[in-house]
């Protein structure tokens, strides 16, 4: 047996896998879950003065069983200050039946896509089958891949795209309007998009700004941004009239949206209807009606990192990937 490991950068995560394939592997990651057949993954977080790191780890059964373990750093003032990434980071993919390193990889690729394939998924199990509109908040490369991955998804006629710096949304929307091929207007308020049917919240926000007055009834919202318990994105009377999803309730219940709606006392955890996987699994139902307002509260599982490692690693193993070290020397 080789005890090689094989060392996989950002270039190489963007060329070995396409998004849709990421998408596939996302949704199975989540349903394995809601069918009981993982471990319940775990997560730490440690804050720094102007940043913070997570790390996320998790098993997942799919060609061989897999263990990932992802450490991020998350430092919001790095483009301005040092002209390096928001998100920096390496995902460590083992096998987990004897601990073999297989693969070190760039992370920054691979948390982009696997966060935007988990808000196509929930968008097939939670949107309106008829929705068009998208309303995008946050134009950063989060904000591209989870208007990349809708477009997997939805079939866009029109989207609006906000950003607290009005020229990156600008720009934004001049990009997108070629790439997509509909109409992409940069807004300067939100309540310019209230006829959209999908929101996306992708920001490092600290402050609610999407509120029930900006929401039109059967409108699924996917809020992506807040991962820790400072971030914050949405109003919580907005979850309090809302049917909410999450992705790991009691990582929700911490980091996520949901922890200020609790804190508010708007909600009660009793009050979230599912965890994501259930409803892949068939275990709750989704969208039951076209009234129904849909929440999914997003924080990050880490067996979509496990998923996403997993299936970069089986793409580099079939084209014959070279760059290896040895650990073990």
């Amino acid at each position: 047996m080789t005890t090689q490991t094989l060392v996989l950068t950002r270039n190489d995560v963007r060329h070995l896998v396409t998004l849709n394939d990421c998408i596939a592997s996302i949704e199975q990651a989540f349903r394995l879950y809601g069918e009981g057949k993982t471990s319940v993954p775990s997560m730490m977080g440690i804050h720094s003065s102007d940043g913070g790191f997570h790390v996320k780890a998790g098993i997942l059964p799919l060609k061989r069983n897999y263990f990932a373990a992802k450490v991020n750093a998350n430092f919001p003032h790095n483009r301005k200050r040092f002209a390096l990434p928001t998100i920096q980071g390496v995902i460590v993919l083992c096998d987990a039946d004897n601990g073999r390193p297989l693969a070190v990889l760039d992370s920054m690729e691979i948390t982009a896509m696997r966060t935007a394939a988990a808000t196509a998924v929930a968008a097939k199990y939670l949107a309106r089958k008829d929705s068009r509109v998208v309303a995008l908040c946050g134009c950063g490369e989060q904000g591209k891949v989870q208007l990349q991955a809708l477009a997997q998804i939805l079939k866009l006629e029109q989207v609006f795209v906000f950003d607290i710096d009005e020229t990156r949304a600008v720009e934004f929307a001049g990009e997108f309007s070629v790439e997509l091929e509909v109409a992409v207007e940069a807004i300067r308020g939100l309540d310019a998009a209230i006829e959209s049917d999908v929101w996306v919240t992708c920001t490092s926000s600290h402050k609610p700004f999407l509120k029930r007055e900006h929401i039109q009834t059967g409108t699924f919202i996917a809020a992506v941004g807040a991962d820790n318990p400072e971030k914050q994105e949405l109003e919580p009377e907005l979850m309090g009239g809302s049917k909410i999803v999450v992705d790991i309730l009691e990582q929700c219940a911490s980091i996520g949206d949901l922890h200020h709606a609790l804190k508010a006392g708007v909600v009660k955890r009793s009050d979230v209807h599912a965890e994501l996987g259930e409803i892949i699994a068939g275990r709750k139902p989704g969208r039951v009606s076209n009234e129904e307002t849909i929440i999914f509260d997003s924080t990050g599982m880490a067996l979509q990192d496990v998923a996403a490692a997993a299936l970069v690693f089986e793409k580099a193993e079939e084209a014959s990937f070279q760059r290896t070290v040895e650990f073990a020397a």
